[in-house]
C-alpha cells in the first residue's frame, strides 16, 4: 500500500458503494464512525490515521456529513494541516454511485459517450465526461440516486437533537430548518440550472470570471450537462502560480462571492476550493450553483451598511443594520459580543491598503465562535450566518492563495455597486 496517505486515501474511496438513506442507517454509520475516530485518539494512532479513516466514512455518507468534511477542509480551523489535507480529498472525490444506476438517469445517446469512470464525486452527485452529438465536450453531473432521502433523515436527527437546547438558545431551529432547506435544495438540479444560466447571464463578457454554458436540451431534476472546462485545482495553482496571478485570483474571488451579493442580491453559499478551476493569468471558473440564495434590495442595503458601519467601528450604525438584516436589538453586552464578532467576519477590509489576508480568525472572533449561547442570544438571522460561512471561507482561501490587494478599497467600490439586471454591468471598467 502506498506510503503516500493521500494517495492512499485516494485509492481506499475509489470504490463503488450504495449510499445509506435510512435515519437508523446514517445515525449508525455516523456513530460507528465518532467511535472509531475517538478510539483511535485515546490509543495513540497518529492523526494521519484517524483523519484518513474520519473521510472514508464521511465519503461513504455523502450528502450533510461529507459537505462537513469539506468545510473543515479549508476554514482556518485548529485541525492539524495533515488532517485537512485529507479532508480535502472529499472536495471532489468519494466512493462513487455504481455506474449502472448513474445510467438509468441519462439520455441514451449521452450515455453512449460519457465516461463510466467519474472525474468527480461529490456530496449530492458526481461528474462524468461526455461528448454531445454535435461534437461538443461536456461534463454531466447526476445527483447520487437517495440522496434526498439521506438528507431528510440526517435533518430529521438534528431537529429532534435540538428540541431541548432550542429551549436555552434562541434561533437554532430556524438555523436547522434553513441549513436544511438548503441542502436540500442542493439535491434540484432544475433549480441549479436556472441559477448557472443566471450567473453565466449576469457575468458574460468578464475579463477574468467565467461560466460554464448549461445544454438544457440534455438536463432534467437529476442530470446537468455543462460545457467541459479545464483548469487547474486550487491546491496545483496555489503551488505554482506567479505572484500577479494569485492577485488577479484573490480579486476575482472577492468579485465573485462578495460582488454578486452587493450587484445582484445573489449569493453563492458553497465557496469550497473543489467547485472552481483556476487558469494560468488568475481567472477562475466557477462550477457548482446549487447553493444560491436571493437577497431583497432592502436586505442588500442593509449588508452594505452593516459593512460600513463594521468598517467605520460605528456602533449605532451597526445595530441599526443588523435590525434591518432580523437581528435583535443590541444591548451594550450584546453588541460587546457582536463588535468582536463582526470585525472577525469583515477583518480583512479593515486594514487599508495592499496586504495579505491573515491565516485564521481573530483571537476574539475565535473566542466568540466558542461562546454559542452568546451568539445564540444575539438572534443572527439564519440567511446572515450563511453569509458568515461564505465570508470566513473566502477569507481561508484568501490566506492560502497569499493573495495581495486593497481589500477594503474593494469592498467599498462593491457596496455601492447595486445593479439591475437588465443594466449593462459595462465589465471592462470593472477594474479587475
Amino acid at each position: 500500500m502506498s506510503d503516500d496517505p493521500i494517495e492512499r486515501l485516494r485509492k481506499r474511496i475509489a470504490g463503488a458503494a450504495t449510499l445509506p438513506t435510512s435515519a437508523l442507517g446514517r445515525a449508525r454509520r455516523t456513530a460507528r464512525a465518532a467511535l472509531k475516530v475517538g478510539l483511535g485518539r485515546l490509543t495513540g494512532k497518529s492523526d494521519v490515521e484517524v483523519f484518513e479513516q474520519l473521510a472514508v466514512h464521511l465519503g461513504e455518507l455523502k450528502g450533510v456529513a461529507m459537505k462537513a468534511g469539506q468545510i473543515l477542509s479549508y476554514l482556518d480551523t485548529e485541525l492539524p494541516e495533515e488532517a485537512k489535507r485529507l479532508l480535502a480529498v472529499l472536495q471532489v472525490s468519494s466512493q462513487p454511485t455504481p455506474f449502472d444506476e448513474i445510467a438509468k438517469a441519462v439520455p441514451p445517446e449521452l450515455l453512449a459517450t460519457m465516461e463510466r469512470q467519474p472525474v468527480a464525486t461529490a456530496s449530492i452527485g458526481q461528474v462524468h465526461r461526455a461528448v454531445l452529438p454535435d461534437g461538443t465536450p461536456v461534463a454531466v453531473k447526476v445527483r447520487h440516486p437517495g440522496i434526498e432521502q439521506a438528507i431528510a433523515a440526517d435533518f430529521r436527527s438534528a431537529a429532534a437533537a435540538s428540541a431541548l437546547p432550542g429551549l436555552v438558545l434562541p434561533g437554532i431551529t430556524e438555523v436547522i430548518a434553513e441549513a436544511r432547506d438548503t441542502f436540500l435544495a442542493e439535491c434540484d438540479y432544475a433549480a441549479e440550472r436556472k441559477w448557472q444560466e443566471r450567473f453565466g447571464a449576469l457575468y458574460a463578457g468578464h475579463p477574468s470570471i467565467t461560466i460554464p454554458d448549461v445544454h438544457g436540451a440534455w438536463c432534467s431534476d437529476r442530470v446537468l450537462v455543462t460545457t467541459w472546462c479545464d483548469g487547474r485545482s486550487f491546491e496545483r495553482f496555489c503551488g505554482s502560480a506567479s505572484q500577479a496571478a494569485r492577485d488577479r485570483a484573490g480579486a476575482s474571488l472577492y468579485e465573485f462571492y462578495v460582488g454578486s451579493v452587493y450587484r445582484f442580491g445573489l449569493f453563492n453559499g458553497d465557496p469550497h476550493p473543489g467547485n472552481l478551476l483556476f487558469h494560468d493569468d488568475g481567472g477562475l471558473t466557477v462550477l457548482d450553483f446549487g447553493c444560491v440564495k436571493e437577497f431583497a434590495p432592502k436586505l442588500v442595503r442593509a449588508l452594505a451598511a452593516l459593512s460600513r458601519g463594521v468598517r467605520a467601528d460605528d456602533r449605532h450604525a451597526v445595530n441599526r443594520a443588523l435590525v434591518e438584516l432580523g437581528a435583535a436589538e443590541q444591548d451594550a453586552e450584546g453588541y460587546a459580543v457582536g463588535r468582536k464578532l463582526m470585525r472577525g467576519f469583515f477583518g480583512p477590509v479593515l486594514t487599508e491598503g495592499p496586504h495579505r489576508v491573515e491565516s485564521g480568525l481573530s483571537v476574539d472572533a475565535r473566542e466568540i465562535m466558542k461562546d454559542k449561547l452568546a451568539v445564540a442570544r444575539m438572534r443572527l438571522p439564519a440567511k446572515l450566518l450563511f453569509l458568515f460561512r461564505i465570508r470566513f471561507g473566502l477569507h481561508s482561501e484568501l490566506a492560502r492563495l497569499n493573495a495581495v490587494a486593497d481589500w477594503a478599497a474593494l469592498e467599498e467600490r462593491l457596496c455601492g455597486e447595486r445593479v439591475r439586471e437588465d443594466q449593462e454591468v459595462g465589465w471592462e471598467r470593472s477594474g479587475v
